[in-house]
C-alpha cells in the first residue's frame, strides 16, 4: 500500500469529539478502498453548527463504537505508513485528542496535508478548500461525508503524482520537498483535551457523580410553532410533559417521541447535551416514561402527530 487518506468529523468544537472517520487506500496509482465508520463520542454534545456541516445527530452515533474500537481494524494500516489528509493538523489533532481521551495512544506514522500540496501544485486565488480543489480536478464527491472526503483527498494527491512524475503517492514528499509530519507514537497534541474533566472519568473507568439537572426543550412544531418539553418527577416516575394541545390532554405526542429518541431535528433550545442527559436519566430510572407510547391509542397518536 503506498498510502492511506483519513478525514474525520467532529460533534463539537473539542478534538476529542470524533463523530465519523472516513479513510481510502491508495495502492498502484489508484484508490482501492474506501470505508466509513460512525463513532460515538465519549460526550453526546453536539454543536448546531456542527451539525448543520455534516448532519450527523446524537440519534445516529448513540449505539456505535467509540473511536477506540472504531479504528481497531484501521490502525494497524495507519502505522509507519504515509498518511493523508485535507488540512491535516485538524484531523491528526482528532485522532491523537480522541485516543487519547479513550487512553490510548497514537500509532507511529508520517503525515502529509494535502491541502499544503495542492498550494504548491495547483495553486489558485480562490483558495485550495477540498470541494475547491476538488471541482477544479473534476473529482465527485459529497462533501462533509468523511468516507466521501477521505476519497477526494486521495484523488487530490493521485493527481499531484501524476502531476509532478511521481512514481507513487509515497514519493511526493521528496518530489514537492514536502517533508511528511513524523508522530513517533503516544503523541497527544491537545493536552486541553487529555486532562478535560470527561476524560479523566473516562480513563477511571467511570464517571463523576453529579446532580440531575433540570430538563426542558423548546421544539418547533410542524406549523411552526414552539412547544415546551419538560421532564418532571412525578410519583409513579418520569413525565414529559409538552405544551402542544395533544400534551395539554397527556397525550402523547412527536415532540415527547423526538426528545426520548434523541432527534433534535426541531430542537430550538439548543441544548443537545440535555438529549442525551434525557436518555441516561430515562435508563436510570428503569421504567417506562410518561404519557407512555404503548398506551396512547392509534386515534390519539394520529391527532398526535398533527401537533
Amino acid at each position: 500500500m503506498d498510502a492511506i487518506a483519513i478525514d474525520f468529523e467532529t460533534a463539537n468544537e473539542r478534538r476529542d469529539s470524533a463523530c465519523a472517520v472516513g479513510l481510502a487506500w491508495i495502492e498502484g496509482g489508484r484508490v482501492v478502498r474506501r470505508e466509513t465508520r460512525l463513532i460515538r463520542p465519549p460526550e453526546l454534545r453536539f454543536s448546531p453548527g456542527n451539525i448543520r456541516i455534516h448532519g450527523i445527530l446524537p440519534a445516529d452515533v448513540r449505539d456505535q463504537s467509540n473511536l477506540p474500537e472504531a479504528m481497531a481494524e484501521f490502525l494497524p494500516d495507519l502505522t509507519d505508513r504515509l498518511v493523508l489528509a485535507h488540512n491535516a493538523g485538524f484531523d491528526m489533532g482528532v485522532l491523537s485528542a480522541s485516543l487519547a481521551a479513550w487512553g490510548r495512544p497514537v500509532p507511529p506514522l508520517r503525515y502529509l496535508c494535502t491541502l499544503r500540496i495542492a498550494r504548491q501544485v495547483f495553486p489558485d486565488p480562490a483558495g485550495c478548500g477540498l470541494a475547491k480543489v476538488a471541482a477544479r480536478l473534476g473529482i465527485r464527491f459529497e462533501h462533509h461525508d468523511a468516507g466521501e472526503d477521505a476519497y477526494a483527498c486521495a484523488e487530490i494527491a493521485l493527481a499531484a503524482m501524476r502531476e509532478t512524475g511521481s512514481d507513487s503517492v509515497s514519493d511526493l514528499p521528496r518530489a514537492l520537498r514536502l517533508p511528511a509530519v513524523v508522530i513517533p507514537g503516544g503523541y497527544v497534541p491537545d493536552s486541553e483535551a487529555s486532562n478535560s474533566t470527561a476524560s479523566r472519568a473516562l480513563l477511571a473507568g467511570r464517571r463523576q457523580p453529579k446532580a440531575a439537572p433540570a430538563l426542558r426543550f423548546s421544539v418547533r412544531g410542524s406549523k411552526g410553532n414552539r412547544y415546551d418539553v419538560v421532564l418532571e418527577e412525578r410519583s409513579f416516575g418520569l413525565y414529559l410533559r409538552c405544551d402542544c394541545t395533544a400534551g395539554r390532554h397527556r397525550r402523547r405526542c412527536r415532540h415527547v417521541d423526538a426528545m426520548i429518541d434523541g432527534d433534535v431535528t426541531d430542537l430550538m433550545s439548543g441544548n443537545l447535551g440535555d438529549v442525551e442527559r434525557l436518555r441516561l436519566r430515562i435508563l436510570a430510572s428503569g421504567a417506562p416514561v410518561e404519557p407512555s407510547r404503548d398506551r396512547a391509542p392509534v386515534e390519539l397518536r394520529r391527532q398526535a402527530d398533527f401537533a
